[in-house]
């Protein structure tokens, strides 16, 4: 979406992205009110489970070809599986930042 101003232009992304991004921010803020304390620890959990990254590249004469993973997510789910101090808000987020991740991945093969 574009909107003309009198110097430039506002962008934003599309409907759907803004949507998707009010929806995650509320259940964010929701379940850092769930925990009892250090509820800001939710959204670091979130955005480190969101982290996606290329664990394969392969080069050919038909371009390039690279296959990504969900680091992110592997790396903090068994932090808390291992965690003592494990809360089901924390692992809320974490699945939270698959689906984000996942997203990710799709829009980078077929985007």
């Amino acid at each position: 979406m574009e909107f003309e101003l009198e110097n430039g232009t506002l962008m934003l992304p599309s409907l759907h992205i803004m949507i998707g991004a009010v929806i995650i921010i509320y259940l964010l803020v929701q379940w850092s009110k769930e925990m009892k304390t250090d509820g800001y620890k939710v959204y670091f959990y979130f955005l480190i489970s969101a982290y996606t990254m290329p664990i394969y590249s392969r080069y050919s004469n038909e371009g390039e070809f690279q296959l990504w993973f969900p680091v992110g997510f592997v790396i903090v789910f068994f932090y808390l599986f291992r965690s003592e101090r494990y809360d089901w808000a924390k692992m809320k987020a974490v699945i939270l930042g698959l689906g984000v991740a996942l997203y990710q991945i799709i829009r980078h093969y077929f985007g």
